[in-house]
């Protein structure tokens, strides 16, 4: 993600799980939209504190035609809107161009506070595509994945164990250190479900 000037680095994540949804393969952006409202509770838990629903389907109108933004939130902490573009397929570039236009009407036409944010959720993404595409846009825009279920116990181990290790190697006593950040990982590690 791109760093915004008004500092939300840390509040929205690269990627997201939205395993409460259950959707059948394949789905649809509708689908994947009516999910996610049923689901509001368990969406807004996954996306983090201080989002505030506001609107699906939200209408904006630009000269004589109507535009929808799939999902609208306001996000209290950093005092704008969120405008979530839906997409049941990989990253493309054009759906950037989608997501600025709704945001430059937002901002015209309903901005209140700090300029909009664009969240687009891609079911898969090249990060170094999404780098191309993002290197001259303006608006305060991100691309995150989501994935329907947690990756496999073991796919996260091994992805994992060499993060521990690089943790062993910043230590001056590594016999220590290893009891520490393995016990750490075996602890870590059986918490996740299978």
């Amino acid at each position: 993600m791109r760093e915004f000037n008004f500092g939300v680095s840390n509040v929205f994540k690269d990627s997201y799980i939205f395993d409460f949804l259950n959707l059948p393969e394949p789905y649809n952006e509708s689908d994947l939209q009516r999910g996610l409202i049923h689901q509001m509770k368990n969406f807004i838990l996954e996306l983090g504190k201080e989002f505030l629903f506001i609107a699906e389907e939200y209408k904006v109108q630009v000269g004589n035609s109507d535009f929808y933004v799939d999902l609208l939130f306001y996000h209290r902490g950093v005092q704008c809107l969120v405008a979530f573009e839906l997409k049941a397929d990989k990253f493309k570039p054009e759906h950037l161009g989608q997501l600025n236009f709704y945001l430059e009407a937002l901002d015209r036409d309903v901005r209140k506070d700090n300029p909009s944010i664009g969240v687009l959720l891609c079911k898969d993404k090249d990060s170094e595509v999404v780098g191309y595409a993002l290197s001259r846009s303006l608006s305060p825009t991100m691309v995150a994945e989501y994935q329907m279920q947690l990756p496999d116990k073991k796919l996260l181990q091994q992805k994992l164990l060499p993060v521990f290790y690089n943790q062993i190697d910043q230590y001056k006593n590594p016999i220590s250190a290893t009891a520490v950040i393995g016990a750490s990982f075996v602890a870590f590690a059986s918490q996740i479900p299978l």
